[in-house]
């Protein structure tokens, strides 16, 4: 039989709706890859297989049993699908840790909105997957529970923040997961990954519910296999939330409408700054080929220029430290999370409790925020970043009137070695530089893979489009994927 882990939950999905296998023996195919190939991986930090099983069963009966059931509502439901979700979205009844000390014993008592998105399709929460601790970092080392492995070698990082995502994803423990994206945290682990990643449009996709680091910055996304099943899973979360102030009110769209091969005549801009000094040479290779593989199927194709990019990485950790500060001063040890044994007063309970309870990068990125945004330095440092903040939006605004589609590297190398750059956080924030002005300016990006380098580790392209032309993007990413088929070429080999 047809290894069931391998395929894409639309392959799935049909497979469900011809009765030619049941929820039970999804569930079960993934419980088994999970027990063979977690301890190698590290992805999850809670796994919930046996309520997951329950579930899978209970799906089944009633689909046998409601003989009344419209087919075609059955044909539109996921019903039965598992899933993986980053460990920064609350679960009610399950462990929400955001890989932290601080949180390592919280159960949500509520869904967030996105998981209560899942609930309603009776898509099968598998577990909580492993990610950078708050979701700051670049590599998912900085977690307190576990440092994930790449699937297509075991001795680099999958990316971050999203790693256990991507991880799990690759590594085929999860059909498709649910990332957050503040900086490139969908993105980098997708590229390192070899896999789909998309971050959407600042406020497509409701927030309620995911654990804050920088609230102006962060989005929920799919991560998945191929680029359908990317746009089926933006189908089922996105869309206006009342409990988010910053959810955007919109006609809904089937994105899975957009896929289609056919881009003659698509514009596309290729930003010469995001191939310039620092970027490997097989990325540069890879993307050349894309950029001409793009021309071969009729997209008009142009260098062009954001010359504002420079500035964003500065501009990028000003505000998203700054806001860290801010949200993570509720974490206290008293109010929320964990709280130290060691006191005597006031003061060393705050003191303590936040010393034992965050890791480094969190503890280095609120001190920075809490300078830059301190008496005296809020103007010289905060204000003038939200200045050049304006000043990237209008760039990509300037672009888009020109250009249908940006394309660029998603990171400048493909994954690194774990523990080759945990000791130089300045190197580590370098490898956010081709994906932070995205977020700065609030608009989608997918990153898809293009090729493999010479060592056989995946080659991210990622494709950039103005607000709310998630269709332009996804129809880009589908035609190329289409056209090169890198998921019939290549797979993750869990090297050692």
């Amino acid at each position: 039989m047809e290894d069931i882990t391998r395929l894409t939950v639309h392959e799935l999905k049909e497979k469900l709706d011809k009765k030619e296998i049941t929820s039970e023996d999804i569930v079960k195919a993934y419980k088994n890859r999970i027990e063979d190939k977690e301890k190698d991986v590290k992805a999850f930090i809670t796994l919930t297989l046996e309520e997951a099983l329950e579930k899978a069963k209970k799906i089944d009966s009633s689909n046998q049993n409601n003989c009344t059931t419209n087919e075609n509502e059955l044909k539109k439901s996921f019903a039965g699908i598992p899933i993986g979700i980053k460990d920064n979205l609350c679960t009610k009844g399950v462990k929400t840790t955001c890989a932290s000390k601080m949180l390592e014993n919280f159960i949500a008592p509520y869904d967030a909105t996105v998981v209560e998105k899942l609930n309603k399709e009776q898509i099968i929460n598998l577990g909580k997957l492993n990610m950078d601790e708050f979701a700051m970092g670049s590599s998912t080392e900085n977690s307190a529970m576990n440092v994930t492995c790449n699937p297509w070698n075991l001795n680099k990082v999958p990316g971050g923040s999203s790693g256990g995502s991507a991880a799990a994803v690759a590594a085929d423990l999860v059909p498709w997961a649910l990332g957050s994206d503040t900086g490139g945290s969908i993105r980098e682990p997708a590229s390192f990954c070899g896999i789909v990643g998309l971050k959407p449009t600042y406020g497509l996709v409701s927030r309620y519910g995911l654990v804050a680091f920088a609230s102006s910055l962060d989005q929920v996304g799919p991560i998945t296999k191929d680029v359908t099943d990317c746009a089926t899973l933006l189908n089922i979360i996105a869309g206006h939330d009342e409990k988010d102030s910053t959810s955007y009110n919109r006609e809904k769209v089937d994105y899975t409408l957009a896929l289609k091969k056919d881009i003659k005549g698509l514009k596309i801009g290729v930003p010469k700054e995001f191939f310039g000094e620092g970027i490997n040479t097989d990325v540069k290779a890879k993307l050349e080929d894309a950029i001409e593989k793009y021309k071969e199927m009729g997209a008009i194709v142009e260098t062009c220029s954001l010359d504002i990019a420079e500035y964003a990485l500065a501009a990028y950790y000003i505000i998203a430290c700054a806001e860290a500060s801010s949200n993570l001063g509720r974490f206290d040890g008293i109010r929320y999370g964990y709280r130290t044994k060691n006191y005597t007063n006031l003061r060393e309970l705050f003191k303590n409790s936040r010393s034992e309870g965050f890791g480094p990068e969190v503890k280095r990125r609120i001190i920075l925020g809490t300078y830059v945004l301190s008496s005296g330095y809020y103007d010289a440092y905060y204000k003038k970043a939200q200045q050049v903040r304006t000043l990237v939006k209008q760039e990509f605004e300037k672009q888009f009137e020109k250009y249908d589609v940006l394309l660029t590297p998603v990171a400048p190398t493909t994954a690194f070695n774990i523990g080759s750059k945990s000791k130089n956080p300045l190197e580590m924030y370098l490898a956010d530089i081709c994906t932070v002005s995205i977020n700065i300016a609030g608009v989608p990006a997918i990153s898809i893979p293009c090729g493999v380098d010479r060592e056989g580790m995946p080659v991210g392209m990622q494709l950039i489009g103005n607000r709310f032309s998630e269709e332009k993007i996804l129809n880009a990413a589908y035609a190329f994927e289409q056209e090169i088929k890198f998921r019939e070429k290549y797979k993750p080999e869990f090297k050692k």
